[in-house]
């Protein structure tokens, strides 16, 4: 069973004002407590009881004249119809990039992997604390914040131009399409090239010192990242792996 404990309120009135979350979840007792938790934080709530209605309200909310309105995505992958899965790619093909939290009884390594490969932000097994849930939903709608901080100077690593106050990035003369994290990543390695950083010193200046996941997770950003920017991503010119140690710029 879940932790039905309550979380006592941390969110600060700016962060939680008008934040939109979408819950995909089809069991009716964790749908009930993910939306009596995150109400409690302040954030208003939008459900959904299996993929294809999740699928709808994403479909309506891509409309060309509607603003995409969900901050968060709370979606569990057995789910009847429509996997989590296949609306997890589907939001990453579209070049959605509302961060998502997947809440699955899928345990293993495989599991995670997976769910992070086909662009989750993060990953949560049943049973939980819901204290930590809430936790990881805030440093996720954190993260997704940096983006509109005060940014300044382009920044250029020979084929790579990067402009921080636009969060864009062209490869080769051609713009790529990067995640938050992806361009935060990048960012911190343009910014202190050839330095040599670990897996948990990237978890604290990309994740946020509360990230509760694993940090395969770097691995697999790496991966994206590389995919990306480099011609050859099985010989990379860019992101280059230090065994033993982590990972260097150029």
């Amino acid at each position: 069973m879940l932790s039905l404990d309550r979380p006592k309120s941390h969110s600060s009135p700016e962060l939680a004002r008008a934040t939109r979350v979408l819950v995909v979840e089809d069991e009716d007792l964790i749908r009930e407590m993910l939306v009596l938790a995150l109400e409690g934080e302040g954030y208003e709530v939008v459900t959904a009881e299996d993929g294809r209605a999740a699928l709808n309200l994403l479909q309506e909310a891509e409309l060309p004249e509607v603003e995409f309105p969900y901050n968060l995505l709370i979606l569990d992958l057995m789910l009847p119809q429509i996997n989590g899965l296949d609306l997890c790619r589907l939001l990453r093909y579209q070049a959605n990039h509302v961060p998502i939290l997947i809440v699955s009884a899928k345990s293993s390594e495989t599991d995670r992997v997976l769910g992070l490969e086909v662009g989750a932000d993060d990953y949560i097994t049943k049973p939980f604390s819901m204290r930590e849930l809430i936790a990881r939903c805030r440093a996720l709608l954190r993260r997704q914040r940096f983006c509109s901080l005060p940014q300044t100077s382009v920044l250029q690593a020979r084929d790579i131009t990067l402009y921080p106050q636009e969060c864009r990035v062209t490869v080769r003369g051609k713009e790529v399409s990067l995640s938050p994290k992806e361009f935060r990543l990048l960012e911190l390695f343009i910014s202190h090239p050839r330095r040599v950083w670990s897996r948990e010193q990237l978890i604290d200046r990309v994740w946020g010192p509360d990230f509760l996941g694993d940090t395969k997770t770097v691995d697999v950003h790496i991966r994206w990242l590389r995919e990306k920017l480099e011609q050859d991503p099985s010989q990379p010119e860019y992101l280059i792996t230090v065994r033993g140690f982590g990972y260097r710029f150029g």
